[in-house]
């Protein structure tokens, strides 16, 4: 018995499962298992990344490219800095896990080199092929000669007498002169200047410097593979067999694939990319195979695949997150743990060092630069910029010396000083850049394409555009801001609405007759019969190499882009002359992108949109509306509430439903709000509106012309649809005019597009009748910042909250202290445009109800201007009154009502912080960057519902 259970206990023990080393057995889990390498695969993955990611954010702030905080994280991981820690790099990078590092970096790095060539647009070079070789070529040769000479020096003090001599001078000459195109491609898109004809040249010279680099590259590692001269010429033939047939036989497969599959409509399908990528990991295989690195295939690979449809960049989509937040990071780790500065510690090193960052410099920078001047013709300015952004080495040299210290030719020494080099000039492009081309010196693409001729002459010919429009003129010209897909129906319809009726046929026949002369300026109703428009695409430019590529290839993205499409159509369907154009660029300069292009359009007003309603059933449930909304007075104003029935007379567009809110109920209702006023509320404000905000109040900030912001409040559900549509297209514009330069050019605006037949205006004046105590703040000189409720602050404090971030502070337009003079200026003009367009007033009817003066004509059909009515009116309570007239408008109309104001943030005539507190307390509150976005005029429409849009206006300031 006891051999039995001996037996059956042994059997057991056989049997059992060996020791995992797992953490809670007390194992060390950075302990390197060859077996089990995982474990420590991540821990370096993790560290790799998160160092990488947190350098890249203060390098960020200095515009510089993330490859060098990846760069900068490998040598700070490796024995330059961390790895002096005793026990470092023998837990987290021992010497026995780097093969597995190498695997999959060099398999990411094949993936890289394949987007590179994704990235690489022949046709680029194809049309500017005589500037761009002149200048590639010129980049190359100076500073592969300088490269030549100066590693004779390096050779005989640093190199190992067994490696070849030609072999090191080839490396040496290749790094000295190569381009590192995908961080120029980069550089170019962050700094604006691809839309340039300096961007348009470095972006050609940088591909054909690309493909030229690569080829030698391939041809210095197959002398270095070959063990003799002919071994070495049959490695390079078959090289260029393969090349040949990648690019020929194996192109027109993969596009005659690509439509059988229909990937060029619809994206790549599975069995695409399945084929892409074998031929990537085979082309890449191949290379390797015949002596000639396995980047080399996956770099020609990329450039066989279609771009027709947007193709590669879908592909690049689908690919680049993984190679960017894990493969490279480690490839670049392995570089930096590669990396050790401490050995160059001694004085000869350092001069050495120093040689070859100046030589590296200075032939690039010096052999662009003269080419660019000498055979280009580009003036010092442009050429030295061409010069500087050629001589940005990047990534692409750190794989050139990588593939050098592989095969043994550099030594860890050289490889160091090469690797600072690369890091210094990438470091250096970005701000050099800057300081030579600054943005007024620039010169954009014309709407036919680049023009290179008589460029030395540019520079004494920058065009400037005046500040102001020419006072009483019709606007023509208008720049059209397309972000998002819902800020489609509200730039059509401010764009409808400044749209003028098409002639009748008695006009067109007048004006061909040959005695027509046209007027030198419009005046009453005579408006021209054309509009163009500038449709701007704003797309923002992240770190994905996609977003890139969308740069690059704009001019296709503006044929196929959907929200250009639509409005180009619409644009065609209304007789508007649409022009499109696209901008890709950081979240921080999109309100300058579209500053910069309103005035190289010559625009005579720039038009954005407000994020439109957004509906949400949690919301909705709470969100209770009476069937009738009035408005509550103070005591002892208004006797009669202001009541907006829900009745079948009253066109339900224009008011809020009860299941709908107005565009800022969801973004910027405060915490302790919800619904109409109920405490107890949650806070649901989100970034995204105050993201927005800060790019519609850059615009505001930085504008050089009028801005026009379109607040959509047309409501979604089917019975303001049902009611809209029987309006026939009737609107009438509402304009309550307190004055100002703003309120000024609100009536200019109205004026002009309600010399349209199908559109009615009411411009009412609104007085208020104690204004003593504004009128005495703004004559003591106090400053006032009207409509924002920061009364006494300094220019100082002012000033200081310009300075925004995307999540901080945002921007806003600050004007200096004004004083009794400016005042009084600004009333004169007040004055003055009220009397050139509001009829002259036969003997007047006075009306007193609720404390309200109104006084208007008797005879509206009398004004040269029948389309308008002008009143006037003095109240107590200007916000309310102005709501009120609106809606009685609205009651005796039957029409859709847009509500035109002024922003008034400068000059404004009332202080109406304390009336549209109280407004908001019979309504519901919104946050204060509403009020200090649109003015608080505006702000009291939205919170009350009234118009089914709200156009806010700012006229240009100089100086912006």
């Amino acid at each position: 018995m006891p051999e039995f259970s001996s037996n059956v206990i042994s059997l057991f023990q056989k049997r059992a499962a060996a020791e995992q080393g797992g953490l809670l057995s007390g194992s060390d889990p950075t302990q390197f298992n060859e077996a089990d390498p995982l474990r420590l695969w991540i821990i370096q993955v993790g560290i790799i990344i998160c160092t990488a990611n947190l350098l890249s954010l203060g390098l960020r702030k200095m515009r510089q490219p993330k490859v060098i905080a990846e760069v900068l994280g490998g040598i700070i991981l490796g024995p330059t800095a961390m790895g002096r820690i005793p026990g470092f790099t023998e837990h987290i990078f021992p010497q026995q896990s780097r093969p597995y590092l190498s695997l999959v970096a060099n398999i990411g790095l094949c993936l890289f080199l394949f987007l590179v060539g994704l990235e690489i647009d022949s046709g680029v070079i194809k049309r500017n092929a005589r500037l761009s070789a002149t200048v590639a070529l010129a980049g190359m040769a100076l500073p592969f000669g300088i490269g030549a000479g100066l590693s004779s020096a390096v050779y005989k003090e640093f190199i190992n007498p067994d490696i070849k001599f030609t072999h090191f001078m080839l490396f040496s000459g290749v790094a000295f002169s190569i381009t590192a195109f995908p961080v120029l491609c980069r550089i170019l898109t962050e700094l604006k200047l691809l839309d340039t004809t300096v961007g348009i040249v470095v972006l050609s010279a940088g591909v054909g410097n690309d493909i030229v680099g690569w080829t030698l590259l391939a041809l210095s590692v197959a002398l270095v593979n070959a063990s003799t001269g002919l071994t070495a010429l049959y490695i390079l033939l078959t090289c260029v067999g393969w090349t040949l047939f990648l690019l020929f036989p194996v192109k027109f497969m993969l596009r005659w694939l690509a439509r059988k599959t229909g990937s060029i409509e619809s994206g790549p399908t599975v069995f695409f990319m399945t084929v892409t990528i074998l031929i990537l990991f085979g082309s890449a295989f191949f290379t390797d195979v015949i002596g000639v690195h396995a980047i080399f295939g996956a770099f020609v690979t990329g450039l066989i695949v279609p771009r027709e449809g947007g193709l590669a960049i879908i592909i690049t989509e689908k690919l680049e997150d993984m190679v960017a937040i894990i493969f490279l990071p480690l490839y670049f780790t392995l570089s930096g743990l590669s990396t050790d500065l401490g050995l160059l510690d001694n004085g000869i090193t350092w001069g050495y060092t120093i040689a070859i960052i100046v030589s590296a410099f200075s032939g690039k920078f010096g052999g662009c630069t003269l080419a660019a001047h000498y055979v280009a013709g580009f003036n010092w300015r442009e050429a030295s910029t061409i010069g500087s952004l050629m001589s940005c080495k990047g990534l692409v040299e750190l794989i050139v010396l990588n593939v050098g210290l592989s095969a043994g030719i550099l030594s860890q020494r050289v490889f160091s000083m090469f690797v600072l080099e690369a890091l210094v000039l990438t470091f250096m492009t970005t701000p050099l850049v800057t300081w030579l081309y600054p943005p007024h010196f620039r010169r954009r693409i014309a709407a036919t394409g680049p023009n290179f001729e008589n460029v030395a002459d540019h520079e004494a010919n920058v065009h400037q555009k005046g500040q102001f429009s020419e006072e009483g003129a019709f606007k023509t010209r208008f720049t059209v801001v397309l972000d998002k897909l819902e800020h489609l129906p509200g730039m059509m319809a401010l764009t409808q609405l400044v749209q003028p009726a098409l002639p009748s046929l008695h006009d067109r026949r007048t004006s061909s007759a040959p005695d027509a002369r046209a007027p030198s300026s419009q005046s009453n109703n005579t408006l021209p019969h054309f509009i163009s428009t500038e449709a701007l695409r704003l797309i923002e430019l992240s770190d994905r190499v996609s977003a890139v590529m969308k740069s690059s290839v704009s001019d296709s993205l503006l044929h196929t882009d959907p929200l250009l499409s639509i409005f180009r159509m619409f644009g065609q369907l209304n007789g508007i002359s649409v022009a499109p154009t696209l901008s890709v660029v950081k979240f921080e300069d999109l309100a300058y992108s579209v500053v910069e292009h309103a005035r190289n359009y010559d625009s005579d007003m720039i038009m954005i949109p407000w994020l439109p309603p957004v509906h949400d059933a949690f919301d909705a449930s709470e969100h209770h509306h009476p069937p009738t909304t009035p408005l509550h007075p103070p005591s002892g104003t208004l006797q009669q509430p202001i009541a907006l029935p829900a009745t079948a007379t009253a066109p339900t567009s224009n008011f809020r439903s009860p299941l709908t809110q107005n565009p800022f109920d969801y973004f910027f209702r405060s915490s302790n709000v919800r619904g109409n006023g109920t405490p107890g509320g949650q806070d649901i404000s989100n970034s995204v509106s105050v993201i927005h905000s800060q790019f519609v109040r850059g615009v505001f900030a930085q504008a050089t012309t009028d801005v026009a912001l379109f607040v959509d409040q047309s409501t979604l559900d089917s019975a303001s649809i049902v009611g809209a549509s029987g309006l026939g297209g009737a609107q009438h514009v509402f304009l309550p005019f307190f004055g100002g330069p703003d309120d000024r050019l609100a009536l200019e605006f109205v004026v002009q597009i309600c010399a349209n037949p199908r559109i009615k205006g009411t411009v009412i004046r609104i007085t208020k009748s104690d204004e003593v105590v504004e009128r005495e703040s703004i004559a003591s000189g106090e400053p006032v910042h009207l409509a924002t409720g920061e009364e006494g602050r300094t220019m100082e404090e002012i000033n200081a909250l310009t300075v925004g971030s995307r999540i901080g502070g945002l921007p806003d337009t600050v004007y200096g202290q004004h004083n009794t003079e400016t005042r009084l200026q600004s009333d004169t003009a007040d004055n003055i445009i009220w009397a050139r367009y509001a009829p002259s007033p036969p003997p007047q009817s006075t009306t007193l109800a609720s404390d309200t003066k109104s006084t208007h004509s008797s005879d509206a059909s009398s004004s040269t201007r029948p389309q308008i009515e002008f009143r006037s009116i003095t109240t107590p309570i200007p916000l309310h009154a102005a709501i009120r007239e609106a809606s009685d408008t609205v009651l005796a109309t039957h029409k859709k009502l847009v509500v035109v104001t002024g922003r008034s943030r400068r000059l404004a005539v009332e202080n109406h912080r304390k009336e549209l507190k109280e407004l908001m307390d019979e309504h519901e509150k919104v946050g204060s960057e509403v009020r200090k976005t649109i003015g608080d005029v505006a702000t009291a429409f939205v919170v009350a519902g009234v118009g089914s849009g709200v156009v806010v206006l700012q006229q240009a300031v100089a100086g912006n």
